[in-house]
């Protein structure tokens, strides 16, 4: 059997696994840092697998990463020349987290975390919808709803907007709510602090119309991302088209729910498809991908 390292280098944590004759080895280490060179730090977690499972007989590794941060299979392979890995392939997040849940099939995938991004694959080939980081995009995602929900915690707080639980939830972190602004924009690691907030939105929701406004919104944008990708990937048949749904947003259960009766309203009979893997397993199939996928072109590939 060929064994494939398979690597979710992500910005909150790095995850590398691998099948062998005992079962999975798995490790997880800190993300990454953007501020530093990426295939430095991807080698590193490789490096740390084998290491600690010397026995492991790997010369394939497959990374799956975010797709802002530029690197590709030609940075890392010459970083393992001391190692028995011979190929790399890297490819972003989305992909594989396509490849996971899909493979070779059509449909499309939503991905909701602290970003949001959807891939759909059809007659037409591939298509993207958002992944345009906070500023341009990422229309509901965990920092969508965190950013929507400060804000009308202070439309509140200012007599502009109804009252909102959400004022008195963000007072819990900021108690002069008049210098809220200064502490979310100052600290460290600003996008995850502010994507945090969506867990508390809907814990709140049942009780706080705003909160279960603002989850609604979400859900719509997220059914708007999977219509747009479906269009442009060709799937307009009369008939539901796969859609898989990952990601923490998708684990509050309004969220789910709007969500697919967004979609219900195009397709009566839609329904949910459970993702046949996850991301590590996208990544761990990069090496066996068919050039005639209409992701191939979206994957580095180096040998030696």
């Amino acid at each position: 059997m060929r064994t494939v390292i398979a690597v979710d280098a992500g910005q909150q944590a790095t995850t590398t696994r691998a099948a062998t004759a005992s079962g999975l080895a798995e490790m997880t280490g800190p993300g990454l840092d953007a501020t530093l060179p990426l295939a430095p730090q991807w080698a590193d977690a490789i490096t740390a697998l084998l290491t600690k499972h010397p026995d492991l007989d790997a010369e394939e590794v497959g990374v799956s990463t975010s797709p802002r941060l530029r690197a590709t299979a030609h940075d890392l392979l010459p970083l393992l020349a001391q190692t028995p890995i011979r190929r790399a392939a890297v490819a972003s997040n989305d992909v594989a987290a396509y490849l996971g849940a899909l493979g070779d099939q059509h449909g499309a995938v939503i991905h909701a975390s602290t970003v949001t991004v959807c891939v759909a694959c059809g007659p037409r080939g591939s298509a993207q919808v958002d992944g345009w980081g906070p500023h341009f995009g990422d229309a509901g995602s965990a920092y969508w709803i965190g950013r929507t929900a400060i804000e009308a915690a202070l439309r509140g707080y200012d007599g502009r907007r109804q009252l909102t639980a959400l004022t008195a939830m963000l007072r819990e972190d900021f108690p002069d709510l008049d210098s809220a602004h200064l502490g979310l924009q100052s600290g460290p690691g600003f996008v995850a602090r502010v994507a945090s907030y969506a867990a508390k939105v809907d814990a709140l929701a049942a009780s706080d119309r705003v909160s279960a406004n603002i989850l609604d919104k979400a859900a719509a944008h997220l059914s708007e991302a999977v219509q747009a990708a479906i269009r442009r990937a060709g799937l307009t048949g009369p008939d539901s088209p796969r859609v898989v749904a990952v990601g923490s947003v998708f684990d509050s259960a309004r969220v789910r729910t709007r969500f697919c009766d967004y979609l219900t309203l195009h397709w009566p009979n839609f329904a949910l498809t459970e993702p046949a893997g996850d991301e590590l397993d996208g990544a761990a199939s990069l090496h066996a991908l068919s050039p005639e996928h209409p992701l191939f072109g979206r994957v580095s590939f180096a040998a030696r």
